[in-house]
């Protein structure tokens, strides 16, 4: 994301968090667009109906769809699309088993500020892969069977889907198809697991598996839980390594350390074999939001004090906007409590996405409902990455 001799000296000492010691310079919003909050998939089944009551934001509940809403991961198509994954309905298991789990299919364009919504499908499974009670006798699963949050495409097309109730893996077809039962993290369980046997979780709810990088070879996931496991020091999150080819952890894993513990990685992409887009919020929006950043994080660790190095490269609080896009000012704000998307356009350029928590969330206004905002934001130098991480 900036220029070779300011790579150089960057790789050269160690990476620091503090953006007036970063080595990259002010990110630039150059592309903007928007999906209104209140956009359901045709003819879908309504949804919401233990959401809690209503309005909220503006929103009567229940809803007379299945929103589009919640992206926690994208994938893009390299053709102008992107594949963005909802997240599991209204906030927690206990209320989100009518909202169906499903990949979105959608095409934003910068020059109307719209993102049409040109299909998708819902993830499914048919052939009983999943061992304990699923919500819905077809196997359609919902908001209250997994809590997915994060994917990556492989290179044969099949989907792997990172979720948080498990935290499990989740491998799927190229159209939403479960090809075989959920993978567990040995050692680690989360609150809604099924299998604490009356056991005491060591991983808070929604802190599972929230971002997720396919290494740049392909053969690789680097999953990324959200919060830190009991033990572990306060804000030091696990990524562990899975390989694809023998399905299991290798055993290797790298800790990347939050700038205070209150806060949340929302998505994490692979750059080259060492290093990683990881982007990092407070659990704040609107005016309180103090901490929308994305980080460079590098395996490498330098500074030998055992987590990844890291380097500030966009601070989505302060993007430059001097072409007022969307109608902002000359500073633009990504004011989201829950920002979970990021994928590479090009060297110096990437999208970045919000889920919306629809209908909860209002930080662009107010009591009101947030749409889902697609970004795309130029960084001030490249980022020189391997040109596998763009497949």
């Amino acid at each position: 994301m900036f220029g070779a001799l300011a790579l150089a000296a960057g790789l050269a000492t160690p990476a620091v968090a503090d953006s007036a010691h970063s080595a990259y310079g002010r990110a630039t919003l150059t592309g903007f667009a928007s999906l209104p909050a209140q956009t359901y998939v045709p003819g879908s089944l309504p949804s919401g109906a233990l959401a809690g009551p209503g309005p909220v934001n503006g929103v009567p509940i229940p809803f007379p769809g299945q929103p589009v809403q919640g992206f926690s991961g994208v994938i893009n198509n390299h053709d102008g699309t992107y594949n963005v994954l909802s997240d599991n309905g209204y906030g927690n298991k206990a209320n989100s088993g009518d909202f169906l789990l499903r990949v979105h299919h959608i095409k934003p364009d910068t020059k109307t500020g719209k993102v049409k919504v040109l299909g998708g499908f819902n993830l499914t499974d048919p052939d009983h892969r999943v061992p304990f009670a699923l919500t819905r006798s077809d196997r359609v699963l919902t908001g209250s069977d997994f809590d997915v949050e994060s994917i990556v495409r492989a290179f044969d097309g099949t989907y792997w889907i990172g979720d948080e109730f498990g935290p499990w893996l989740l491998h799927f077809s190229r159209s939403g198809k479960l090809l075989q039962a959920p993978i567990p993290l040995e050692g680690v369980k989360a609150p809604e697991n099924p299998y604490l046997n009356g056991g005491q979780p060591n991983l808070n709810s929604s802190k599972g598996y929230e971002g997720m990088a396919r290494g740049i070879d392909g053969r690789y996931l680097y999953p990324l839980l959200e919060g830190t496991v009991a033990g572990d020091t306060p804000g030091d999150l696990r990524m562990n390594q899975f390989d694809t080819r023998k399905g299991r952890y290798t055993g290797k894993r790298f800790i990347y350390r939050l700038e205070a513990p209150g806060n949340s990685i929302g998505d994490a992409i692979s750059i080259d074999d060492h290093r990683f887009l990881i982007i990092e919020r407070d659990n704040e929006q609107g005016d309180a939001a103090k901490l929308k950043r994305l980080y460079l994080a590098d395996t490498r660790d330098r500074d030998h004090d055992g987590v990844m190095d890291k380097t500030l490269v966009a601070d989505l609080l302060d993007l430059a906007n001097p072409k007022g896009l969307g109608g902002f000012g000359t500073t633009f704000r990504f004011p989201f409590q829950t920002i979970e998307d990021v994928t590479l356009l090009d060297d110096q350029t990437v999208a970045v996405l919000n889920d919306n928590n629809f209908p909860f969330s209002s930080g662009r206004t107010p009591g009101q409902a947030d749409n889902d905002e697609f970004i795309t934001v130029r960084l001030s130098q490249r980022l020189h990455a391997d040109h596998r991480a763009f497949r």
